[in-house]
């Protein structure tokens, strides 16, 4: 079997007193054994529920799951075994030193430190020297090492990765990312979610998920690739108040900032720029500067949520 984990139309509901809230609405996909596969999605967007049903710690309301060819349901003990679960939360002993929990995690799954160092150990080193300090006084950083070499130590086939870089400063990000790619190396499928767009370019492939339903699966690229609109970046002395002007043009399709730019796309194609850029001047405008730029995959997302709703 050449899929490590299947959804199967999956839907997860919640009573919230005489009303009922939809987490997650018919999700259905596969991940390939040693994928590297991202869950894109804001807060909110079911990746929390679904984490926790492949991870048994949750029950699907429709539909059916596996994990290494285990059912999700039937089959919870077996895969409880076999995967790591890093939870978005900080959830480690925060009075234990980093050996401690580490050690904790080995005897959980009846291993040690020593027998499985060599997976972790690529990781482990970076706190390593900080091994006899408690949990709790760990930067951001260290913690979401622990966390993870907590979650390899018995040598998982499959890693759940929870929005793993949250709160994480940008350093921290780079070189969590960098691990990941070497876990790979260890025939290691990764799942991982999170709400920052640049990091689905990350990823073999990427799952863009809002309100519960599934918007489109692809390889980064490929997601791009789908978008076919021209897409201009437009920045001004006064970005505020260019937002306002530009979204007031009936050429105008969506106008939506993007860092220090804002990204805009027009309803046709054969538009003019240098009548825009008049059109704004008269409007006092200052510094405006255009650029025709190829669209990210947060331009993508929000063109199919826009769809979506239309």
């Amino acid at each position: 079997m050449s899929q490590a984990v299947r959804v199967d139309h999956v839907s997860k509901t919640f009573k919230t007193g005489k009303s009922e809230l939809t987490a997650l609405n018919d999700i259905a996909f596969d991940v390939e054994r040693g994928e590297l596969f991202g869950l894109l999605g804001p807060d909110g967007a079911g990746k929390t529920t679904l984490f926790r049903v492949l991870t048994t710690l949750m029950l699907p309301t429709k539909g059916s799951a596996s994990v290494d060819g285990f059912d999700v349901v039937k089959d919870f003990k077996q895969i409880r075994n076999r995967v790591g679960y890093m939870p978005g939360k900080f959830s480690l002993y925060q009075d234990l030193t980093v050996e401690e929990n580490l050690s904790f995690f080995a005897t959980l799954f009846n291993t040690t430190i020593e027998e499985n160092y060599d997976l972790v150990k690529d990781i482990y080193s970076h706190i390593e020297k900080f091994k006899h300090r408690r949990a709790g006084a760990l930067s951001g950083g260290m913690k979401q090492k622990l966390a993870l070499s907590c979650a390899l130590i018995h040598r998982p086939s499959v890693l759940f990765l929870d929005e793993p870089t949250t709160g994480v400063d940008a350093v921290s990000r780079k070189e969590f990312w960098e691990l990941l790619r070497q876990l790979q190396h260890q025939k290691i499928t990764i799942l991982v979610s999170t709400p920052y767009m640049d990091e689905a370019s990350l990823c073999d492939r990427v799952a863009l998920i809002q309100e519960g339903k599934i918007l489109d699966i692809d390889s980064p690229q490929g997601i791009t690739g789908k978008f076919r609109k021209p897409i201009w970046s437009f920045s001004a002395k006064n970005m505020f108040h260019l937002m306002l002007d530009l979204k007031s043009m009936d050429i105008v399709e969506s106008c939506y900032p993007f860092g220090q730019v804002h990204h805009v796309i027009f309803r046709k194609e054969n538009i003019k720029m240098d009548e825009v850029l008049e059109q704004l001047k008269q409007k006092g405008h200052e510094e405006v500067e255009i650029e025709s730029i190829n669209a990210s995959i947060e331009d993508s997302f929000m063109e199919l949520m826009t769809s979506k709703h239309d």
